[in-house]
């Protein structure tokens, strides 16, 4: 699905559409556009942006990739960026990815995702009912977007505190596999967050530095907002992966503790139990000469 909105800044007027109002907005130097891919076919989907907005090959080749790491890179006219958002089913810590390409410039944003994005289309939904509220900048409406995948990040990792909490009880009243099986899942999928995570923190620390003219001061202070909400989710996520580590460790402890004290009482048992099993094979031979049986002290020998 392709759609559009187009910007007349004299008008102030923002005209939904679809990739038909490209002519209009190439035709309009003044105008903005925004342009949304969801699902579209790879061949018609190079050709529109090399057509329209001479996109460079290989950033084409990055954002059409199924797996590729979050990334920034710079162009004379657009900057290329590239991050990782929950897909619209995820509300918890078995979550999906959803690959979310931006191309920003001063006339132009275009998004590129194959699955659905809850974060673009809210930002998309709201643009259009409160057109008011909005910087129609693509610069400006990239960190709306930025801001959107961010907040649907924080739920999902604050619960996740709660769900360590309520683990760490069961770990202590009744530890057992389940859990365990739990803990490890939860150890990778926080891993991979976090390793997400501090990927995007680096790129929206650089937008908020950077020196280029295409930036202004104003959307330099909006990506320090995007970086320090970003790293903060770095943070959490990575200390609740080690108090996922510190649980798996405290189960294999309390494990092998019990494991010891199992081992302590078949010990005894088998200390109690290995004399009387040998005076009992030894009395149940089947011959006249046996011990104690003709001396006094030959039951007291055969114990000693």
């Amino acid at each position: 699905m392709i759609r559009a909105s187009l910007y007349k800044p004299k008008s102030g007027e923002i005209q939904p559409g679809d990739e038909s109002l490209l002519p209009a907005w190439q035709a309009n130097p003044q105008s903005v556009i925004w342009v949304d891919l969801s699902a579209v076919d790879k061949i018609e989907e190079r050709k529109l942006l090399r057509q329209y907005f001479t996109i460079d090959d290989l950033a084409l080749d990055d954002c059409q990739r199924e797996r590729h790491p979050p990334k920034l890179e710079w162009f004379d006219n657009y900057f290329f960026l590239l991050l990782k958002g929950f897909t619209a089913e995820t509300n918890s810590i078995d979550y999906g990815i959803v690959h979310i390409s931006f191309f920003v410039s001063e006339r132009f944003l275009v998004t590129r995702h194959d699955g659905v994005s809850a974060s673009i289309n809210l930002v998309w939904e709201h643009l259009h009912d409160n057109p008011g509220e909005f910087q129609y900048d693509p610069r400006h409406l990239c960190y709306r977007i930025v801001r959107a995948i961010i907040d649907r990040y924080t739920p999902v990792v604050l619960n996740m505190e709660e769900t360590m909490d309520n683990l760490e009880e069961q770990m202590l009243a009744k530890p057992n596999d389940v859990l365990l099986g739990e803990l490890i899942t939860y150890n990778s999928q926080l891993k991979k967050m976090r390793r997400n995570f501090s990927y995007q923190a680096t790129i929206f620390a650089e937008l908020a530095r950077t020196k280029s003219v295409f930036f202004n001061d104003i959307n330099r202070h909006e990506f320090n907002d995007a970086y320090e909400q970003m790293e903060r989710l770095t943070s959490l996520s990575g200390l609740l992966q080690e108090l996922t580590m510190d649980l798996i460790n405290g189960y294999i402890s309390v494990s092998s503790h019990r494991l010891n004290t199992i081992m302590r009482v078949l010990t005894i048992a088998t200390v109690i139990v290995l004399p009387l099993t040998l005076l009992a094979g030894i009395y149940g031979m089947n011959f006249e000469n046996m011990p104690e049986l003709h001396s006094r002290n030959g039951y007291y020998i055969l114990l000693g």
